[in-house]
């Protein structure tokens, strides 16, 4: 009797965060994006599905361009399973794109790297609808300029242990930030980073010392000491997790 066939699926993901523990399956919650689409697609599938995502994201962090990817031993309609998945996921999560790819394609260890948004809402106001998708910053007005002359120390390959929330970690926290964009449109700053992985909460830690920085309350030259310190209690605060989003990842083909 010959061996099964094993099929490999690629899948974009966007999701709504808010209500989720985060992407990585957990035993203590049923409430999170791998966990939502392991047990739906096991179900479709008949059989048990491991969903492999290109990277966790926290919890109450959304994604617009996650990428994901599955194996099975069936072959299937990619437009038909497409259809199915989506008719039966909670309103919050849809995967956008699904098609079946090289047997050797894997969406975590293949991924170049990957740009998350985090948004600042800076007016006295909060917009009501936007509260789920930004952070309502109120302290003092931020110079975004000095915000862009400090994020600049954060590019290339550094070790970002100040910038880690798990002051405990074993593995390497050295990574590659590739760019930083910080626009500012009206009551709003944008803060786009781009890199080939990112630590627990290192964007919110670096986007709070940012803001840090914008405040006044640190200085600009105060971004590569930090960095050097390779100490938590040497950045900024860790901002709420509803400003961040996973924009697109990025991989050779």
């Amino acid at each position: 009797m010959s061996a099964a066939q094993n099929h490999n699926y690629r899948m974009n993901v966007q999701y709504d965060g808010t209500r989720y523990k985060g992407w990585q399956i957990q035993n203590s919650t049923t409430e999170t994006i791998q966990g939502k689409l392991e047990t739906l697609l096991s179900r479709l599938l008949q059989e048990p599905v491991q969903v492999i995502g290109s990277g966790r994201t926290d919890a109450g962090v959304h994604a617009i361009g996650q990428v994901a990817n599955f194996h099975t031993e069936r072959a299937m309609d990619s437009r038909q399973l497409l259809e199915e998945i989506n008719h039966y996921l909670p309103e919050d999560i849809a995967v956008t794109a699904l098609e079946e790819v090289d047997e050797r394609f894997h969406a975590r260890f293949q991924a170049l790297n990957k740009t998350y948004r985090y948004r600042i809402h800076t007016g006295e106001v909060s917009n009501v609808f936007e509260r789920k998708y930004v952070y309502h910053y109120q302290g003092q007005q931020l110079d975004a300029e000095k915000m862009r002359l400090a994020a600049k120390a954060l590019l290339g390959e550094h070790d970002f242990r100040s910038f880690c929330g798990n002051r405990h970690i074993k593995k390497s926290t050295i990574r590659t930030v590739t760019d930083i964009q910080i626009t500012q449109k009206e009551n709003e700053i944008f803060i786009d980073f781009t890199g080939d992985g990112f630590l627990q909460n290192m964007i919110r830690i670096m986007t709070g010392t940012l803001i840090e920085i914008g405040n006044g309350t640190k200085e600009v030259q105060d971004m590569k000491a930090i960095l050097d310190r390779k100490d938590r209690e040497a950045a900024g605060y860790t901002v709420p997790p509803q400003g961040l989003c996973l924009m697109q990842v990025n991989y050779e083909n």
